[in-house]
């Protein structure tokens, strides 16, 4: 096994654990007692195995965006900037589009499409726009850029900022600043913005600015150095502005009576929009477990790899094939096809009524995974054996 091969098959490892322990909480949210109902990060309701469960998948976003920008380098470093540039612009355009089509009727199941989801793949999308116009201007604007956005965006935080409902702050609230936006269209359709772009934009950014870490001529003990320490650098970072209450989050934590309450609160840091806390207590630890897997070689590894290779698909299908075992659920509840929308719910076949328990949750969540692995075979040989143009944006 070369060099080069190792460093590739490192990424495909911690991507393809990303994409398992993702299917968890989509899992939780199709198919938990209560998941449309209460919030399992909430320390005044939560247990520990709820909190456990929504909480390692927090590791999952951060991480995939951070490679989807190392994989952009990796991609672009053998075309020219022009190329490179148009390619990435190219597949953010149609990113944005499998969101609104495809991923958003899966999670909905609504053909009619009342109700329009961006998350992750959304964010992604505009990202990789945004990464194609600056690096083609200079791999350094994409840095400075990204440091910026990752490491300032926070400071939103402390400034007073124009209302949701004028254009300005419809603006913000679009680029940086929601736990969700709500755009309605018309009288029937809304626009559910729940990944603000630009915070998301600054951990691809800096994926992509590590990526020259990856090529051949580079140091492999150098590079896991660096992914080490900035890992964890970005690890004690977390710890000491949670701690003290700095700069870094909406939110202070709140100490309880109760001990676990408080870890709670300490580990509770924003998602929507990821804040620096939540990329420092998800990022430091990704970094420095890519650090530690470039020569890794037993079953663990072969399993997430067929993951990893080919992410976007594994994405793609697992949202259908947990929607159409929400479906069988929901026929075997007993509910019928008045029941198949529900209000202030946007997904069809998910009263509120509906759910099981986690143990349950967690073996339909193997089942699905499981259920996925020949699948995600046949299509990694099926794009290297094929030269359709469609296959280079998947």
């Amino acid at each position: 096994m070369t060099t080069a091969s190792k460093r590739i098959l490192s990424i495909d490892i911690l991507r393809g654990l990303v994409m398992i322990i993702m299917a968890l909480d989509h899992t939780r949210d199709f198919l938990h007692m209560g998941s449309v109902t209460s919030d399992p990060m909430n320390p005044e309701v939560t247990t520990i195995f709820l909190f456990f469960t929504r909480w390692i998948t927090h590791f999952c976003a951060p991480t995939f965006v951070f490679l989807s920008g190392v994989s952009a380098y990796l991609s672009s470093k053998n075309k020219d900037p022009k190329q490179a540039s148009n390619f990435l612009i190219k597949r953010g355009l149609w990113l944005i589009v499998v969101e609104i089509v495809f991923i958003t009727l899966g999670l909905t199941f609504n053909p009619l499409y009342n109700f329009i989801i961006l998350q992750v793949i959304w964010a992604i999308g505009c990202s990789m726009i945004l990464l194609g116009i600056l690096s083609r201007i200079s791999h350094r604007l994409v840095l400075i850029v990204g440091l910026i956005l990752f490491f300032g965006h926070n400071i939103l935080n402390y400034l007073q900022l124009p209302e949701q409902n004028t254009f300005n702050g419809r603006l913000i609230a679009f680029l940086f600043t929601p736990n969700v936006s709500f755009i309605p269209i018309g009288d029937n359709h809304i626009i559910g913005i729940f990944y603000a772009i630009l915070p998301w934009t600054g951990a691809m950014f800096l994926g992509f600015s590590i990526g020259h870490w990856y090529t051949k001529e580079f140091d492999e003990n150098k590079r896991k150095h660096l992914l080490f320490y900035s890992g964890l650098g970005l690890f004690l970072s977390f710890i000491v502005l949670r701690y003290f209450g700095l700069y870094g989050n909406p939110t202070q934590r709140i100490v309880y009576n109760d001990i676990l309450k408080t870890v709670f609160s300490f580990l509770n840091v924003s998602k929507y929009p990821p804040s620096l806390q939540y990329y420092g207590m998800t990022l430091g630890p990704a970094l420095m477990l890519l650090s530690g897997i470039e020569n890794l070689k037993n079953w663990f590894a072969k399993i997430t790899m067929v993951y990893g290779k080919v992410p976007f698909f594994y994405y793609v299908l697992h949202f259908y094939i947990l929607h159409v075992v929400l479906v069988i659920a929901f026929f075997m509840s007993g509910y019928g096809v008045k029941d198949i929308a529900s209000p202030q719910i946007p997904f069809f076949f998910r009263p509120a009524t509906l759910g099981y328990s986690l143990p349950i949750v967690y073996l339909i969540w193997f089942s699905v995974v499981a259920s996925l692995y020949r699948p995600c075979i046949w299509f990694q040989k099926y794009k290297a054996t094929h030269t359709q143009w469609w296959l280079r944006y998947l």
